[in-house]
């Protein structure tokens, strides 16, 4: 076994899939150029240690998301890069992050009453007495980019369930006056997409997934709303000024002098 079949060994990803990421990266950051003509079948099935079908495989993948144009005699050639250019940059406070998703329209597709509670870690807050569930879709000129989770405490839902239906749960239960969010612990992670996150956001099964975790405890230690979101890889980026709060202790450290 060579080292590069050592690497796809590591992981549950279908190997074509494996094999068109790094291909879509290469487009991506420009390595294969927009109208250049990328290396032949034979030559990533060297490079890339698999079979020929494999590459065919990744090829059509790419050929389906309109990165890539096979022409018969010719060859393949880069036909455009991806769509998306990480336009989104996650919110790193909870005012900035409840102000972005205010005017999102989601499209539901599953809500359910009564449903099974979440799995709470250490830290996360006690169960509720009861939780609704929530599935959504989020786009952004016409296509996926999210799918949205989220297990809502049965008795916030319950005050006003069409207002949950159709509209961003966050900012609606903000609103609320005798609902306390006492913390709001966010846990971004690397995931790929399962069957149903892969056919709601058009992305082959497997994929990478930028995935953030949401919790809100309300003042009694009540995880209220727990939601596991995941991103479409290339519209996610999140984005800080690591200097910020530096300049800021810096600006109040000569205030006080």
């Amino acid at each position: 076994m060579n080292r590069i079949s050592s690497n796809y060994d590591r992981s549950r990803i279908p190997l074509y899939v494996q094999v068109a990421s790094v291909m879509r990266q290469r487009i991506e950051t420009g390595h294969w150029a927009e109208g250049e003509k990328i290396s032949t079948i034979e030559v990533l099935e060297q490079e890339f240690s698999v079979a020929r079908v494999t590459i065919r495989q990744a090829i059509d993948l790419l050929r389906g998301e309109g990165l890539l144009d096979a022409q018969q005699g010719r060859g393949t050639f880069v036909s455009g890069k991806p769509k998306r250019n990480r336009w989104l940059n996650l919110a790193s406070d909870f005012d900035t992050m409840v102000a972005s998703i205010r005017k999102n329209v989601p499209k539901r597709v599953h809500v359910e009453n009564s449903a099974s509670p979440p799995e709470l870690a250490e830290g996360e807050g006690k169960l509720a007495d009861g939780y609704a569930f929530l599935r959504s879709v989020q786009y952004n000129d016409g296509e996926p980019f999210s799918v949205v989770n989220l297990h809502l405490a049965q008795y916030i839902f319950d005050k006003d369930n069409k207002r949950f239906t159709h509209h961003a749960a966050l900012p609606e239960m903000v609103e609320m006056d005798d609902v306390t969010i006492a913390h709001a612990y966010q846990t971004l992670t690397i995931g790929v997409a399962d069957p149903e996150t892969a056919d709601l956001l058009k992305i082959g099964l497997g994929e990478p997934t930028a995935d953030c975790r949401l919790i809100l405890v309300d003042d009694q230690d009540i995880a209220i709303y727990v939601a596991n979101i995941h991103y479409h890889r290339d519209c996610f980026a999140m984005r800080i000024d690591l200097l910020e709060k530096s300049r800021t202790k810096q600006k109040a450290s000569r205030t006080r002098a």
